[in-house]
């Protein structure tokens, strides 16, 4: 596999016209791309003058085994789609590792690390919880939608302190065929075991994203960067 910390993501970007403040960097699920999540932005309704900057980065193109090797965008490889879905947990790592470099551009730009959203869609929401959960300094908050957290168990050891009161809001779909919405609670039980402020949310929805659940993501991206 291609050592991905050493790679520098591409991304799309939506820079605020008033200044920035704040920052979401906003992981996609498998076989899409950054743009998958670029139109829910105006659909938030973010007050006008808000100040955010979204940061929509492109997972690298790598052959995904439950896809018969098929290349495509992807931020770790899956093995099966048992219950217990064996994944490579050195991708994670590894698509950790650029996220981490993403969020030190945002830093260089001026944006305080506790003003760093981590959003991402199934694939793309297991980065976000474990870069978030494992990152040395406060963020503000991670969005962790329709997924679920493969390296729970090595979380339990690696958490940072420093980001022990990290607001975390995790969705599923009752109706999700392509990640099961138990192995999505597992994570959510995991997490809040070890005491993080986390919100579990369910909608009549499959491996989706439905208006309501908009609603709920901005009222918690306004709740976070309320300062």
């Amino acid at each position: 596999m291609t050592e991905l910390a050493t790679i520098e993501l591409t991304t799309i970007e939506l820079r605020p016209d008033t200044e920035q403040r704040y920052s979401v960097i906003w992981m996609h699920g498998l076989g899409a791309d950054g743009h998958d999540f670029e139109a829910i932005v105006p659909e938030l309704g973010l007050p006008e003058g808000h100040g955010i900057g979204f940061i929509f980065p492109n997972a690298p193109v790598q052959p995904v085994t439950i896809n018969g090797g098929m290349e495509m965008r992807a931020w770790y490889d899956i093995l099966d789609m048992s219950f217990q879905r064996k994944v490579d947990v050195e991708g994670i790592y590894q698509s950790s590792a650029a996220i981490d470099l993403l969020i030190k551009k945002e830093l260089k730009r001026g944006i305080a690390a506790e003003h760093i959203l981590l959003a991402g869609f199934s694939q793309g929401g297991a980065i976000a919880l474990h870069t978030a959960l494992t990152y040395p300094d406060r963020l503000a908050g991670v969005l962790a939608l329709s997924t679920y957290l493969p390296t729970l168990e090595d979380i339990k050891s690696e958490f940072s302190q420093n980001n022990r009161a990290l607001p975390i809001f995790m969705a599923h779909g009752t109706m999700d065929a392509v990640v099961d919405i138990q192995i999505a609670k597992k994570a959510y039980q995991g997490i809040k075991a070890l005491a993080y402020p986390i919100s579990w949310h369910e909608y009549p929805m499959q491996h989706a994203v439905c208006q309501q659940e908009i609603k709920a993501i901005s009222e918690f991206i306004c709740a976070v960067f309320k300062d």
